[in-house]
């Protein structure tokens, strides 16, 4: 029966088919694998599979590979219960009776010269899948070993002949390995050729097998119909999302996640750093590319607190999540290839040395900048793999400061800076600033004044709507500036930007930003411009004259009570808690506490006293209570160093602080110390 079965098959395999009798002739395969009892007849009928016009006469991609490996996945686990229900006693009414070891032998003979070394690695992978996977250990550990060479020699061989094989080979070979690389030992692992393996591994993720080196995106921009001052449509039953949907449905797009750690060992084990450095070319190829394409998409323009106007219902509903959980796919994978390099950088002595070291940083930062359009959307970029990324790039670029400086002046917005209208830009520009807040230490005064300064200002300048994009955007101009404020060489900057910053943090205030915002920024302003900062030394009189600024704004403050703000921190409305309400007035109080512990010595009293009266001045006792809690919180909490704390004792205890602060505003007239008060008359 199954010999006249095994003869059929073999002439079904001269001759090309329609899909549905090659799925039957696959199934047939399978089905002979696991019920014949001569090992000649598997050898021969893994041969003949392997060079089968019915199979690979007009291929299907990577699905014809992966049904060479699910057939003998599944005839392997067969085989293997036979072999466990023949031991256990159970009689057998089917199966070819061959013991597990001998079968593999039998199937491993089949793959001779007649094929290629590509599919006798589909052949064994979907052996050792079947014989071992899930912890079976359906073989001895010698032939398992066996195995497992005979894979990695499959596979570097393979590797040595793929561009003369054809895009296929390539693919599958990456595939197999995908498939194999779990159940290999750590020897048999280190044994694999990554030289080879690294540049084929990225190609296919980039390239047709995996995201087509983002083609998709021009395709979709073609079926979209609308402008940004209309309504967005994207249509379910258009080319393009159908040709997302086949896309995302690919073998290789399933297993991106497995498939970018490979490429994380390769880079890891790769014993040339060339083809490291070829690899992180290829991601900056790409990911320019595909940023390119991306901004070229009217999707580009719509920013996603406004995507619910923007956007049809068909488009929000199904075309447009459906796109960005690709294109999270696409991030996950490129970043986690990208962080082995990083990591590979801070180890390889050819590739941390100064020569070197700065040029990979700087592509790196540029690969997660063409991303940004993906990362900055909906928190994207919340994972470690990106942050260490992220950070270990910064951390070797910052050591060189030409490097840092090239870097800015590269990707700095466009001048005559001002606010893009495009969200795509915006993004880019937030991932400028996020970066500069980090990077004035190594560059000069000129420098920072120019690629930081100058591009910052002018969205802390933005007088527009504030949508999340913005305020984000917002906070990151702020930090840069503060960033720059802070460093002892640009002390000098310091005096002439601090008083232009803090008139423009009022202008801010509290439209733009929040009052946490506000304090803070203050806050590390007067930080800055008092001992034992250098700018103190230049001049001694800024921080009381800015100090003095703050109290001429309180002086017509608004005692109304501040609406919710947008607050990046938090991301959304509502950040100010019900029991911590402020106005204007108390919320440029509490900044005028939270600067007690940075004033200069001589000051200090004076300015506990002007604390004291700014907290008696606000009316509304809901409102002066959290000034109240915060004073109270600095003279005990410790953030005034010893110095301080001893004149803030003394100013309490002897200078009126208590009486001021705790018994707050009086009815009674002011009236010198000593003086004569009514006298009494009798009323007799």
């Amino acid at each position: 029966m199954a010999d006249r079965l095994l003869n059929t098959v073999l002439q079904y395999y001269q001759d090309v088919h329609d899909a549905a009798r090659t799925e039957q002739i696959i199934g047939s395969t399978a089905h002979l694998l696991a019920q014949l009892s001569n090992p000649l007849n598997l050898g021969i009928l893994t041969s003949q599979l392997l060079t089968a016009r019915a199979i690979w006469h007009n291929p299907d991609g990577l699905r014809t590979s992966i049904r060479i490996v699910s057939i003998y996945n599944t005839a392997a686990s067969r085989v293997r219960e036979q072999e466990k229900e023949k031991n256990a006693g159970i009689g057998l009414r089917g199966g070819g009776g061959l013991h597990c070891e001998d079968w593999v032998r039998a199937v491993v003979k089949g793959a001779d010269d007649r094929s290629r070394r590509w599919q006798h690695l589909l052949v064994l992978t979907g052996v050792l899948m079947g014989m071992e996977n899930d912890d079976r250990r359906s073989l001895t550990a010698a032939m398992r070993n066996t195995l497992e060479n005979a894979i990695v020699t499959a596979a570097n061989l393979a590797l040595e002949t793929h561009v003369q094989d054809g895009h296929l080979a390539a693919a599958s070979i990456v595939m197999a390995l995908n498939f194999a690389f779990p159940l290999l030992s750590e020897f048999n692992r280190s044994q694999v050729n990554c030289n080879a393996l690294l540049p084929i591994i990225v190609r296919t993720i980039t390239t047709e097998e995996g995201f087509r080196d983002g083609q998709f995106l021009e395709a979709i921009a073609r079926d979209v119909s609308g402008t940004l001052d209309t309504v967005l449509n994207w249509p379910a039953n258009s080319l393009s999302f159908q040709a997302l949907q086949a896309m995302d449905q690919r073998p290789l797009m399933g297993n991106m996640g497995p498939l970018s750690k490979l490429a994380g060992f390769a880079v890891s084990q790769a014993q040339d750093t060339n083809a490291v450095l070829s690899a992180q070319q290829q991601l900056l190829n790409f990911t320019g590319t595909l940023l390119d394409l991306w901004r070229r998409l009217p999707f580009s323009d719509v920013d996603p607190a406004l995507e619910a106007t923007k956007l049809s219902s068909e488009t929000a509903q199904t075309t447009w999540p459906a796109l960005w959980q690709l294109l999270r796919k696409l991030l996950f994978g490129v970043v986690a290839i990208l962080q082995a390099i990083v990591s590979r950088s801070l180890l390889d002595p050819l590739m941390i040395n100064e020569r070197a070291a700065p040029a990979i940083s700087s592509k790196s930062l540029h690969i997660l900048r063409n991303l940004s359009f993906i990362s900055s959307h909906g928190g994207n970029n919340a994972f470690q793999v990106y942050t260490f990324t992220y950070m270990a790039s910064i951390d070797v670029i910052s050591r060189h400061p030409p490097a840092c400086e090239m870097y800015l002046a590269e990707t700095r917005p466009q001048a005559p800076v001002m606010l893009p209208s495009q969200h795509c830009q915006r993004t880019l520009d937030l991932f400028f600033l996020n970066l500069a807040e980090h990077l004035p230490l190594s560059l000069s005064t000129n420098a920072c004044e120019n690629l930081v300064l100058e591009p910052a200002l002018a969205y802390i300048s933005h007088d527009g709507p504030m949508t999340r994009t913005i305020v984000e955007l917002f906070e990151a101009a702020h930090s840069a500036v503060l960033s720059v404020l802070s460093c002892p060489q640009h002390s000098p900057l310091t005096v002439r930007m601090a008083p232009f910053y803090i008139l423009k943090l009022f202008e801010s205030f509290p439209r733009h930003i929040s009052p946490r915002q506000f304090r803070l920024a203050f806050k590390t302003v007067m930080q800055i411009v008092s001992p034992p900062f250098p700018v103190a030394a230049i001049n001694p009189d800024l921080s009381e004259t800015l100090l003095e600024l703050l109290r001429h704004y309180m002086a017509n403050a608004s005692t109304e009570p501040l609406p919710a703000t947008l607050d990046a921190e938090n991301g959304q409305a509502g950040t100010q808690q019900a029991e911590d309400l402020l106005s204007y007035q108390s919320s440029l109080a509490l900044a005028l506490v939270d600067s007690l512990p940075f004033l200069p010595l001589p000051i200090v009293e004076d300015w506990l006293a002007t604390a004291a009266q700014a907290l008696n001045e606000i009316e509304d006792p809901g409102l002066r209570e959290p000034v109240k809690r915060r004073f109270l919180d600095i003279l005990v909490s410790g953030e005034m160093d010893v110095e301080r704390a001893a004149i803030g004792v003394n100013w309490w205890g002897t200078r009126g602080g208590r009486e001021s602060v705790l018994l707050g505003r009086t009815s009674e007239s002011l009236m010198m110390s000593g003086a004569i008060g009514p006298e009494r008359s009798s009323h007799l």
